[in-house]
């Protein structure tokens, strides 16, 4: 009986001292993964390894494109000769930048060729109605470069022309030859189209129509003008 009794305080002081060993095994792998020392033996690292950094990709072709600079073309590559030469002329004549102006000479060359109808005379009248000041505002509420009245003519502007279309050169020049064709068919001649385009009644003096025609012919002189503004 006493030897029974001995060997079960043996075993039990055998499975304290296990006990007591594996769990300070276990503090002491749990001090060493705080550390960040301890790596198992099996599989891959219990602590993880800092992210290297991502390798930096070739930026050079993104950057030429988002700094590419789309560069207008020259008059000499978007006017005819007739209309680079009243274009200096009007450069000079109305203190505008030439810059500023082949924009509208543009318009006013595809709009002529579109609609039949002499560029210059299209160019005439921009001169007359606002000095080609695209924002041009009359007190009658007339805007744009050949002041037409937005009341009177939304019918007129195309799809898609945007919130301001009679602040947009293209637009309020297509726009305005529109309501110029109206008014040409309607009086019967380009005079009396003229007039009416001005705002004058039927029995009025033909001063405005005069006033763009008289523009006009200056224009044309310009156009026949060769190099040195010889004639």
């Amino acid at each position: 009986m006493s030897a029974t009794l001995s060997l079960r305080n043996t075993t039990g002081r055998r499975t304290d001292a296990t006990l007591s060993f594996i769990q300070h095994s276990l503090i002491t792998i749990g001090l060493m993964v705080a550390l960040g020392t301890f790596k198992p033996f099996f599989g891959e690292s219990a602590v993880a390894e800092p992210p290297q950094a991502a390798a930096t990709e070739p930026v050079a072709e993104a950057d030429a494109e988002a700094a590419e600079v789309v560069v207008s073309k020259p008059a000499s590559e978007i006017l005819s000769p007739r209309l680079q030469r009243v274009l200096d002329y009007v450069s000079r004549r109305y203190r505008v930048a030439p810059e500023a102006l082949v924009p509208v000479f543009e318009a006013a060359q595809a709009v002529g060729r579109e609609r039949r109808l002499d560029p210059l005379l299209i160019v005439a009248i921009i001169g007359i109605e606002s000095r080609f000041n695209p924002f041009a505002e009359s007190a009658s509420g007339a805007k744009g470069l050949m002041q037409v009245i937005p009341g009177y003519h939304l019918d007129k502007v195309p799809r898609g022309a945007g919130e301001q279309p009679f602040l947009d050169p293209v637009t309020n020049i297509q726009v305005g030859v529109h309501v110029l064709e109206e008014a040409i068919r309607w009086r019967g001649s380009l005079i009396a189209g003229l007039q009416h385009y001005g705002g004058s009644s039927e029995d009025a003096e033909t001063e405005y129509a005069n006033r763009v025609l008289a523009e006009k012919e200056r224009l044309e002189q310009a156009a026949r003008r060769g190099p040195g503004g010889r004639a």
